[in-house]
Parts: C-alpha cells; sequence; structure tokens
C-alpha cells in the first residue's frame, strides 16, 4: 500500500477526450515541434535520459529530463528539481485518443518564485486545463 508523505500535496491528474488517432496526439506530446506547438517551447528528444530545456517565459528556461518513454501511450519527465509530468495516452475507439496528464511532486514546505507549492499547485491546476484544451485544438485541427 502507498502512503502519502505529510508534506505532500495531491498530483494534478486530469483526463479529456480528443477526437484525434494516438499517433497524432503521440506526436504532440513526445516532440519538441508538437510540444512548442500548444506548451512552450523546448528541445524534446523522447529519450529516456535526455536532458531538455522548456522556456516557461517569465519564469525563464527550465531544465527537464526525460524519464520514461513507452511509445505511444506514456512520456514521463522531470520538471525543475521538483515535478515530474507524465502524460498517458489510451488508444479509443473511432480514432479517439484518451490522454491523462499528472503534474506530481507538490510539497507544502517548498517556495518557489515566493510562492507556496500549494498556490503554484492551484495555479497549474487551471493552467494544465487551458493547455489540453490547447493540444485539443493542435491535435483536432
Amino acid at each position: 500500500m502507498e502512503t502519502q508523505q505529510s508534506n505532500s500535496l495531491p498530483d494534478i491528474n486530469q483526463t479529456v477526450t480528443f477526437k484525434a488517432p494516438i499517433l497524432k496526439v503521440w506526436d504532440a506530446v513526445s516532440t519538441a515541434q508538437g510540444l512548442s506547438a500548444w506548451f512552450m517551447p523546448n528541445d524534446l528528444e523522447a529519450v529516456v535520459g535526455h536532458e531538455f530545456k522548456i522556456d516557461a517565459g517569465p519564469f525563464g528556461i527550465q531544465a527537464c529530463l526525460v524519464k520514461e518513454v513507452e511509445a505511444p501511450n506514456r512520456i514521463s519527465f522531470g520538471w525543475g528539481k521538483d515535478w515530474t509530468i507524465t502524460i498517458l495516452l489510451k488508444d479509443l475507439a473511432d480514432n479517439q485518443t484518451e490522454c491523462t496528464l499528472i503534474h506530481a511532486g507538490w510539497k507544502t514546505d517548498i517556495i518557489e518564485h515566493g510562492m507556496p507549492h500549494a498556490l503554484i499547485r492551484d495555479r497549474m491546476n487551471e493552467g494544465w486545463i487551458g493547455l489540453q484544451s490547447a493540444l485539443g485544438k493542435y491535435v483536432e485541427a
């Protein structure tokens, strides 16, 4: 049985279904060009151990590290020193794809950019909703 550390906050966990084939969605989440189209400029390569950067605008260039790649169903990368982003894809009938995004690594005792993780987590949760919408527009076009 998994136990949650007392200083941990819940993961952000969002699932949406896109009217797009899984390989199109996979390309959008596992390539630099695809990820840049709906997320942030980056130099991602879907290779475990690849170090890459995300241009987070006012928050500067952020270091990332690819942790897992199981094409075309799963990609996971570390973002900064605390976070892990995991994107899970499931092939559905009629050229649809279920996409689950998990943003883990939230702690009650961490302050970043002058804000506690709890506040950043709430803002990022809303932000991911918008980004999932942007991803949907990109892959459904």
